[in-house]
């Protein structure tokens, strides 16, 4: 096999390893743990890389250290291990570091979608109708109707939330376009970093092969100057580009989780967004409902109870009354009754007038026949008179 530091490429590199099913919000030691595990290299590829690395050490401890072109092209090889990788990584990393910082702020306190779902919070807030007092008593609550104040200021805060809401949509467009460029770039810095661990454990294992070497070497005495410059041209260096290559590795899983959980905050901001534009408005419009239906059943239980009280009022008096003037009447009926004491003085006072009458008719009688007889006398003298007339008016004839 040709001496060569570029480890073999993959038929197909997974976009990313299944996850196990979980409620459960990861944290950064997690997300740590699962980039780790998505970038080392599986058991196939380990295997691979020992062959690879045990080839390249066999090279250069056969290696003729005055042959100058062969020597130069495995010192060459070792000095370049890993270099395009690391390019690779820090010209993505410096395009993610504006990108994620962006993002990041875009998700933060300033963004779109944070600042609308405030904006609501606020609305809703000033719309809790558990706060509101609908019974307001009190000059301000004759002058005001606290209800139909109420009511206005959520007709006008109703155009207010939809234009949160049509804010918010558009926020939520942004973050899911936001998360699709994300989660590009981070798949992109994964099969580096995948690359970079490959080349790495190829370097590892080589490290421990020349070591080994080199040991046993100088335990059979075998040229110095051909020990030396295996650990000098070539162990030095090749632990040299292995520890740049840690490094980068670890720049790199920096880079991936940030864009992971900018990704995740982006996916909670984007189900904040859904909760807001059905469960939360719904919630809302069904207490405002709520809120004035009861309102208005209490104004009807109110005004039973008034009801109640005047129809209790009225059987009260009427009772009362009935009461006392029931009692009036039996007096009074009783009283209206003609006493026995007034019938027996009644009735002496009618045959004392009665005796009186009879007395009076004995003693009236002969002055009645005395009368009539002095009428009778005057009635025949008045007779005469008469008839001298009439005879006088006759001769006068």
């Amino acid at each position: 096999m040709a001496f060569t530091m570029k480890v073999p490429d993959e038929a197909a590199i997974k976009d990313r390893v299944q996850e196990p099913f979980t409620m459960e919000v990861p944290n950064e030691a997690a997300i740590k743990k699962e980039v780790l595990e998505q970038v080392k290299p599986v058991p196939e590829e380990v295997a691979s890389l020992q062959v690879l690395a045990e080839s390249n050490v066999a090279q250069i401890l056969a290696l003729d250290i005055d042959e100058f072109a062969k020597k130069k092209y495995i010192l060459r090889s070792i000095e370049s291990f890993g270099g395009e990788s690391m390019r690779s990584s820090a010209a993505k990393n410096s395009l993610l570091q504006v990108t994620v910082g962006s993002l990041a702020r875009d998700g933060d306190e300033g963004g779109v979608v944070a600042k609308g779902l405030m904006d609501l919070n606020r609305e809703l807030k000033d719309l809790d109708p558990s706060l509101i007092d609908f019974a307001k008593t009190g000059i301000l609550g004759k002058v005001f109707d606290p209800v139909r104040a109420y009511f206005a200021r959520y007709q006008k805060a109703d155009s207010a939330i939809a234009d949160i809401i049509l804010s918010l949509d558009r926020g939520k467009t942004i973050l899911k376009n936001d998360n699709t460029t994300l989660e590009i770039e981070q798949q992109a810095l994964r099969s580096l970093t995948k690359k970079l661990m490959k080349e790495i454990q190829l370097g590892i294992l080589m490290d421990r092969s020349i070591e080994m070497q080199i040991e046993a070497a100088r335990a059979r005495n075998e040229d110095p100057e051909k020990v030396r410059f295996v650990a000098e041209e070539g162990l030095f260096p090749l632990r040299q580009r292995v520890m740049d290559m840690q490094q980068m590795v670890t720049v790199n899983q920096q880079g991936v989780m940030a864009m992971e959980v900018v990704i995740r905050n982006n996916k909670e901001l984007m189900r904040g967004v859904e909760r807001a534009q059905t469960v939360t408005i719904s919630a809302l419009r069904t207490s405002v409902t709520v809120a004035g239906a009861l309102y208005h059943q209490k104004i009807v239980l109110k005004k039973i109870e008034m009801l109640n009280e005047t129809t209790n009022d009225i059987i009260i008096n009427t009772s009362r009354m009935l009461k006392d003037q029931g009692a009036e009447i039996q007096k009074r009926s009783i009283e209206a009754n003609i006493s026995v004491e007034g019938m027996k003085t009644a009735f002496a006072d009618v045959m004392e007038a009665l005796d009186s009458i009879s007395t009076y008719k004995q003693e009236a009688l002969p002055k009645m026949r005395d009368t009539i007889n002095q009428f009778k006398e005057l009635a025949a003298k008045g007779e005469e008179q008469i008839q001298q007339l009439e005879k006088g008016h006759k001769l006068a004839l």
